[in-house]
């Protein structure tokens, strides 16, 4: 039997044999070793709640039994022979997607990760329209290639030197810190408005595409306004622009009562993007577009990893256990009593300065008071090892460092809930 590592070798072989641009939570990093429903645990035994979710990507429960069974069984059965031969998981995995898709999406293109998803995306776009010019926004995060890093508006995360030319960053509706500072809702949609701005000086007049998060992810769950993408999709649509909703956090009822982030806007894309909690956590990646759009990609494709039969069969197995256990209704549910206990904390607390998001997807960010709203990413650190100590698990993000984010598996309850709410309480006290 192999000799178990202990949390310091696991981490030292880390630090010795990996990059060091990978990077870990906590001053000392924490190596996991196994996982049940929604806890981890360490190589010491150690158990803690997992409200990350190997961000927003164990979408069901760790190692859940319904859907591990179903990929040992493919595993057995075929485990790979790229997208040069049809198989079973891969058509019925596209065939049950264009069920629940919003709007006229039908058309599915798998690979094995967000990035590629959203390459694939940018590649139809741009195919369909014949026009070049992409339209981002400022704090999204698309993906760790030279085209995805150029999408991204977060200087943290865009390393390379070398970036793509075409692309625009649109002001992101960040109400909490509105750009134009002014307040919602007698801003009239400014943010959206000022698309049409941006096209008519910074394009060529004609763009290919708009893509944007429903929730900004990374740039720390910043929601926006009911309003807006009715706004901002109409005027890149008027100028040729097609819209790709990336939904690689928001997909799969995360942000609840809908299959997808951008059905709470009443918006239907143009092309979708998903990927993470779709397999929870075996690697995916999802593009999807209407006949008429995707039919625009022309020549030759292959993507060797892409409709794997295991990878395939597990997200089918995660969309039928989503729907027979009810889990886009839980996210709902659960994620208002969440949210509820949240603003608990936040009439508690003054150097929360909003709590945000949809379901069970919700943002705190954190300053050093209300009135200048000055980020404090210190407090979001003190947190972390506090909520760690405690064996709870959370997520951060934002430009600023400074949001804590909340996102437990689709299945959690509201016990679970209750025991996060009394860590982060804890935690919070410290905070001077």
């Amino acid at each position: 039997m192999k000799k178990k590592l202990t949390s310091k070798q696991i981490t030292a072989n880390y630090k010795e044999f990996l990059y060091p641009s990978v990077i870990t939570y906590y001053e000392e990093p924490l190596a996991l070793v196994s996982g049940k429903g929604n806890y981890v645990y360490d190589a010491e035994g150690n158990e803690y709640l997992d409200f990350f979710g190997g961000i927003l990507t164990v979408s069901v429960g760790h190692c859940n039994e319904t859907i591990t069974n179903k990929t040992i069984e493919q595993l057995k059965t075929l485990q790979h022979v790229s997208t040069l031969y049809p198989t079973s998981p891969a058509g019925e995995l596209a065939a049950k997607l264009a069920k629940i898709t919003p709007g006229k999406i039908k058309k599915s293109f798998f690979t094995s990760s967000g990035t590629e998803a959203d390459e694939t995306a940018i590649l139809t776009a741009q195919r369909h329209t014949g026009a070049q010019e992409i339209i981002a926004l400022r704090h999204c995060y698309s993906g760790r290639s030279i085209l995805a890093m150029s999408l991204t508006a977060h200087a943290p995360w865009r390393i390379s030197r070398t970036l793509v030319p075409g692309i625009h960053h649109a002001v992101a509706p960040y109400c909490y810190r509105c750009p134009f500072h002014l307040q919602y809702p007698s801003c009239d949609m400014a943010c959206a408005r000022d698309l049409e701005e941006l096209i008519r000086t910074q394009t060529c007049g004609t763009v290919a595409a708009f893509i944007a998060e429903p929730i900004l992810g990374v740039g720390g769950f910043i929601t926006p306004p009911k309003e807006y993408f009715k706004v901002a999709v109409e005027i890149v649509r008027k100028y040729g622009g097609l819209f790709i909703a990336d939904e690689v956090q928001t997909g799969w009822g995360r942000t609840g009562n809908k299959w997808f982030g951008i059905e709470q806007y009443g918006v239907d894309p143009d092309i979708m993007t998903s990927a993470k909690g779709m397999a929870n956590g075996l690697p995916i990646g999802w593009t999807a577009a209407t006949p008429e759009v995707a039919d625009s990609i022309k020549g030759l494709t292959i993507c060797t990893f892409g409709g794997n039969p295991v990878s395939t069969a597990t997200a089918l197995a995660v969309i039928e256990y989503i729907e027979e256990e009810k889990l886009v209704k839980n996210a709902a549910v659960v994620g208002d009593y969440l949210y509820q206990n949240l603003m608990a904390l936040n009439d508690k607390y003054k150097f929360i300065g909003e709590v945000r998001g949809m379901g069970l997807m919700r943002g705190i960010e954190l300053v050093t008071d209300r009135k200048s709203k000055t980020p404090n990413p210190q407090a979001v650190l003190k947190i972390f090892e506090e909520t760690k100590k405690n064996h709870l698990l959370i997520g951060k993000g934002g430009l600023y460092n400074n949001v804590i984010r909340i996102t437990p598996p689709l299945n959690i309850t509201k016990g679970e809930v209750d025991t996060m709410i009394k860590t982060l309480d804890k935690a919070f006290s410290t905070v001077k």
